[in-house]
């Protein structure tokens, strides 16, 4: 039974010598500057005879909106963007299909080429191309 004691009491000993580290290391970060920004001191331009305009203006021209998010938004993040659909575009993947049962399919899944080439053809008559 003493021994029983003498283990909670050495796992408690422990436990709080843990926690306290723990704490001491969260309190030692939440401290630390979260972002260390070194903006230079932006000349407020007139954009605009709306003031509310033009102090939005004023507030993006600096390029912080370009990195909101953590990093630059280029065509590789863009599947973040759009939910994930841009992905799958750019694998060639197919688009859902209607079914052939279905009285719309034959406008979808038709070959519109051919009208197209006409089209142009009428176009670049008109503009004598």
């Amino acid at each position: 039974m003493k021994k029983k004691t003498t283990t909670r009491k050495t796992i408690r000993q422990i436990v709080r010598e843990e926690v306290a580290a723990a704490i001491q290391e969260v309190v030692t970060e939440l401290k630390k500057p979260s972002h260390t920004q070194t903006s230079k001191p932006i000349q407020e331009k007139h954009y605009s005879k709306n003031s509310v305009l033009n102090d939005v203006l004023n507030e993006t021209a600096n390029d912080d909106w370009k990195t909101l998010g953590g990093s630059e938004f280029t065509t590789d993040r863009m599947n973040e963007l759009v939910g994930g659909q841009y992905g799958d575009m750019m694998k060639n993947t197919p688009q859902q299909t209607v079914s052939p049962n279905d009285p719309m399919a034959q406008f979808l899944n038709k070959d519109y080429s051919e009208v197209l080439e006409k089209a142009e053809q009428k176009q670049k008559q008109k503009h004598g191309r």
